[in-house]
């Protein structure tokens, strides 16, 4: 299934974060924190200013990117965990990022 988002909404994946300390103790999922970091996966057109005129998303597919702690709307597409948010909840592009 392919999914396009509308307007300027983004669909973010989740970067998965290590789940050990740095003295070797496993964090389980109950108790972790889930990450602020992630992966754009899609993104919409953009929004209209006030004249009506599109203004397109500054973000691309493929960007690694921080976001709020509380952003997006969790969705389930095809059997994967995705976030649906707004590009004003994207706080920044992590520059340089190597992709996992």
């Amino acid at each position: 299934m392919k999914f396009r988002p509308l307007g300027d909404r983004v669909v973010v994946r989740r970067v998965k974060e290590d789940q050990k300390t740095a003295g070797g103790i496993i964090i389980p999922d109950t108790v972790a924190e889930k990450p602020q970091e992630g992966e754009v996966i899609a993104v919409g057109p953009g929004a209209p200013d006030n004249n009506g005129k599109l203004i397109p998303t500054s973000v691309k597919a493929g960007d690694a990117v921080l976001f709020g702690k509380w952003s997006g709307t969790e969705v389930k597409i095809d059997g994967e965990d995705l976030l649906i948010m707004k590009e004003s909840d994207i706080l920044g592009v992590i520059e340089g990022k190597k992709k996992k």
